[in-house]
């Protein structure tokens, strides 16, 4: 079976500009998510805001089964047919990952049709991660909870859809709670939102994040036997009388 092709999405903004960050991730985000994606048997590829296109041509677009998403600085410098083009492969059955601050990314608003907004501080508060849906295939191999010493807090509201499954809740040293594992579909493709992630903290270092991530890959793998949809004037299925008037052919 051939392996699940991924690419890793980053802006590569703050890596480039901040020395706190490009300490924690000298060679960006986007490496880092994809060695551990490697690790798990992923075919990987990265892309970032700088590439032409954004990295995200047709060809690699055609090419990819799964594209994970990390953004914070530049949601705006994403021009608006690249997010046409991404979007319409998610409808038509590729699966995307929007990690941490990509609630606000023009794609996944676009997929939402909401805000995206939330409450949010950055303290280096703990966090814990709780499964609250351990059947879920995302949550497999993981603890009851993931605790994370330092992390940026997101509270509610957060302005989305109801998900169709979720999978893990947050709760921050400070009180909040967040909604931080949400499953969607969109078309025929899946969609996770994963709320751990902050550029200054070493998050995608964790060994059960890296774990959900590949998880994550998995499950929004597009499923090759799916039947094909059909639209628009079909003919019966059953003998019926289509000489009435108001017939249409």
């Amino acid at each position: 079976m051939p392996s699940t092709r991924v690419t890793i999405w980053n802006e590569f903004v703050h890596e480039r500009e901040n020395p706190d960050v490009a300490e924690v991730y000298p060679d960006g985000i986007h490496t880092t998510i994809a060695s551990a994606l490697d690790q798990h048997g992923f075919e990987t590829r990265t892309a970032t805001l700088d590439d032409p296109e954004h990295g995200l041509t047709e060809d690699v677009l055609d090419e990819t089964d799964v594209l994970t998403w990390w953004g914070h600085a530049a949601h705006d410098a994403v021009e608006d047919r690249i997010v046409e083009r991404v979007h319409e492969r998610v409808l038509d059955g590729m699966g995307l990952i929007v990690l941490h601050s990509g609630h606000y990314s023009k794609v996944f608003q676009r997929l939402m049709g909401t805000s995206c907004s939330l409450k949010w501080r950055e303290a280096a508060e703990r966090e814990r991660l709780w499964v609250v849906e351990p059947s879920h295939p995302i949550a497999s191999g993981i603890d009851e909870c993931i605790e994370l010493p330092e992390a940026e807090m997101y509270g509610e509201r957060f302005d989305v859809p109801r998900p169709d499954t979720l999978v893990f809740t947050s709760w921050f040293e400070g009180g909040e709670v967040f909604r931080s594992g949400c499953c969607y579909h969109r078309g025929s493709g899946k969609v996770f939102y994963f709320r751990p992630g902050h550029e200054t903290y070493p998050i995608y270092h964790d060994g059960a994040i890296r774990q959900v991530l590949a998880n994550a890959c998995d499950w929004a793998t597009p499923v090759d036997e799916s039947p094909e949809p059909s639209y628009g004037n079909t003919d019966p299925r059953e003998e019926i009388d289509t000489n009435d008037e108001r017939t249409v052919h």
